[in-house]
């Protein structure tokens, strides 16, 4: 199919749609732009595997028509037609699998995205999750646009819930120093920014690279051998524990090694804005629990 006949085909579907008599919906997206639709969402393309997953958790996982490579969860997302990758995505599949929403990752699919896909007459929803409240939020507004909030309501006030149980649970009067360790070459690094690092200071813990620059920095061993960490948190990229993790017993005098503190979650668990952010949450908080108050006279 041409692009020229799928906009037709789009737009066709589009008038179709509002002949229905379902009622107009609309919400903000995380670029500040008001999404309106004549009608709850019917087919949805979800640009980034994080927002596939919180389309399922909204309650509108029967609504994505297309989804992109690395949507694995929940099982079903593994059926979906894909269009690509998030950083390389097929306009003309987009636009071939009729559409009347788009959800798209701000930071991850590139800043020309939403104008692309708009010049076609599609509607564009723009998810950019920074902080652990944005996920209830990005769900309540899938809910919204697809018209299933008794679905998508109930999930992000239990996000917000057990967010909050762990605060309280965890909270600690002197946290406990953690280097996140991201990847061994280059070794690389969170700063406060960052989403995993909101969830290490909720479980009671201090990144000790909060105040760099950049979001996700390459830092150098002895950088970390100075910051003596009371933990090292890894995740590597898949579900098993990265050998890398176990290199840092060559400095006994580390603080983390010291403290038998060298910790791995699943980077699923912890490095997409989910709900089962919960999950690496509730499994960094019970490990750093177990660590030894710092020592304040390092």
């Amino acid at each position: 199919m041409s692009i020229r006949s799928a906009v037709f085909a789009v737009a066709t579907t589009l008038s179709l749609h509002a002949g229905t008599g379902l009622a107009q919906v609309a919400a903000t997206d995380f670029f500040g732009r008001e999404v309106q639709l004549a009608q709850p969402a019917q087919r949805i393309v979800a640009l980034g595997p994080h927002i596939v997953e919180n389309v399922f958790s909204a309650g509108a996982g029967d609504r994505l028509v297309g989804v992109v490579e690395y949507s694995d969860y929940p099982e079903p997302a593994a059926d979906i037609p894909r269009v690509g990758n998030f950083h390389s995505w097929s306009l003309e599949a987009i636009v071939a699998l009729r559409p009347d929403l788009v959800l798209v990752w701000g930071s991850g699919n590139g800043a020309d995205s939403v104008a692309a896909l708009e010049r076609l007459g599609i509607k564009v929803f723009v998810s950019e999750l920074r902080h652990l409240e944005d996920i209830p939020r990005s769900i309540r507004a899938i809910g919204t646009l697809a018209g299933t909030e008794t679905a998508g309501e109930p999930e992000a006030q239990r996000i917000e819930r057990e967010f909050q149980q762990l605060r309280q649970r965890y909270a600690r009067e002197q946290p406990v120093t953690v280097f996140y360790q991201i990847w061994d070459e280059p070794l690389q690094t969170v700063n406060g920014d960052h989403m995993i690092s909101q969830v290490i200071t909720l479980c009671g813990g201090r990144n000790i690279f909060t105040d760099t620059a950049l979001i996700a920095p390459r830092v150098n061993i002895e950088s970390v051998l100075q910051s003596n960490p009371d933990a090292i948190v890894a995740s590597g990229m898949d579900a098993a524990r990265p050998e890398w993790l176990d290199r840092w017993r060559q400095y006994p005098a580390l603080a983390a090694v010291a403290n038998d503190a060298l910790f791995f979650v699943p980077p699923d668990h912890l490095q997409r804005p989910t709900a089962r952010l919960l999950l690496g949450a509730g499994q960094l908080c019970e490990q750093l629990v177990g660590v030894a108050a710092p020592d304040l006279s390092r």
